[in-house]
């Protein structure tokens, strides 16, 4: 049985063809195969080793790359849907969002190619109100996507912390670091300074930490466990008023197993959670982006099924939140959002956009929904 599957990962690895594969067994000796296997093809045929992670993540977005994918004639649909008189909005979004945006990229190319001119501005003139930020959005490549956020969020008038907290608690280190790249070739500004000119206090703070993007290796983070769960105890529960700054260091590592060890060992401790604690103890923007960390070191999916959810609840719409949540996670892990949505609330995600949206706006993010879950 061992030799048969192995020479079906074989097989599988020289064909690129893992995703299946790689979803469908999680046992630990397989994944190492695996990781084995790439590696040494990959150098073999003198690419770089791809990531299992990656892979794996990439895997639970709702969006995959079209298969029979030609960006010359979809640019000339694009083309037709906007030419003359009038525009076919559901043409623009029924090809749109069913491809992938490495291919939304190569359609770009395309279009200036064939017709001379710059898609998204095509698409900005034919479009109109929250279907065009939407569809707009789609068209960005994700590293660009989230550097216009933040520059967005932190020039002009006012501060939109609301961004800064949910890009920073919930990409990756390394996507922080190439987030900071792109903010100073764009703009040749340092991000860093950006926000600490426009933020302040501890919340200031700690976005800087996170911006620093600091890891402690393993034996490290678990010698610290113990000691940090009780510093947090006593700077919270246990001191009269709240040493902010020490939920500031502490919560600010980057890595989410370590934080995740802390918050085990601190509800031992305290006999209630992290959570709880940065409810009574903090407020304000500190309080909101302590719980994205939190939250996110324990499962990013459920932090982002908890903003979805309550960028729509009640009276009114947070479109710019929903807009923004959905474009970044249809490629990455929108099918564990969703699923994470139905486990929390008594509805679907599906259904609470259908609900709470409508025209060609709704139409496109049902389509990057993916499906209902009721």
């Amino acid at each position: 049985m061992y030799v048969c599957m192995y020479i079906c990962i074989h097989t599988y690895v020289f064909r690129h063809k893992l995703y299946w594969c790689i979803n469908q067994h999680k046992c630990p000796w397989l994944r190492a195969v695996l990781e084995k296997e790439i590696i040494c093809n990959r150098r073999h045929q003198n690419n770089p080793p791809l990531c299992i992670s990656s892979m794996l993540q990439a895997a639970r977005g709702t969006v995959k790359p079209s298969q029979n994918f030609n960006a010359t004639q979809d640019a000339e649909v694009l083309y037709k849907a906007m030419k003359g008189i009038g525009t076919d909005e559901d043409a623009i979004l029924q090809l749109l969002v069913a491809r992938s945006n490495a291919q939304r990229q190569q359609i770009k190319v395309a279009y200036k190619t064939q017709f001379g001119k710059d898609l998204v501005d095509t698409l900005k003139g034919e479009l109109g109100g929250k279907f065009e930020t939407l569809i707009v959005g789609l068209m960005a490549a994700p590293l660009a996507y989230d550097v216009s956020a933040l520059r967005n969020a932190i020039k002009g008038a006012g501060t939109d912390e609301k961004v800064l907290v949910e890009i920073l608690a919930s990409r990756t280190p390394q996507q922080v670091k190439e987030i900071v790249a792109a903010y100073r070739k764009e703009y040749d500004d340092d991000l860093e300074e950006d926000i600490s000119g426009d933020t302040s206090g501890h919340f200031k703070r700690l976005l800087v930490i996170l911006l620093q993007v600091k890891l402690l290796s393993s034996a490290l983070s678990l010698f610290l466990v113990c000691p940090r769960s009780q510093v947090l105890f006593k700077a919270g529960e246990q001191k009269f008023g709240t040493d902010e700054q020490t939920f500031v260091t502490i919560l600010g590592n980057r890595s989410a197993e370590h934080l995740r060890k802390v918050f085990d060992a601190y509800m031992k401790l305290a006999g209630f959670e992290m959570e709880e604690s940065i409810k009574r103890e903090t407020s304000g923007g500190l309080r909101d982006l302590l719980l994205a960390v939190v939250k996110c070191a324990r499962s990013v999916p459920t932090y982002f099924a908890e903003t979805l959810y309550y960028a729509m609840k009640g009276a009114g719409t947070d479109d710019d939140t929903l807009i923004r949540v959905m474009v970044t996670r249809s490629e990455v892990d929108l099918f564990d959002v969703r699923t994470e949505f139905r486990k929390l609330f008594a509805c679907s995600l599906f259904s609470m956009i259908k609900g709470d949206t409508g025209g060609d706006y709704r139409k496109a993010l049902l389509l990057l929904c993916g499906g209902d879950d009721a």
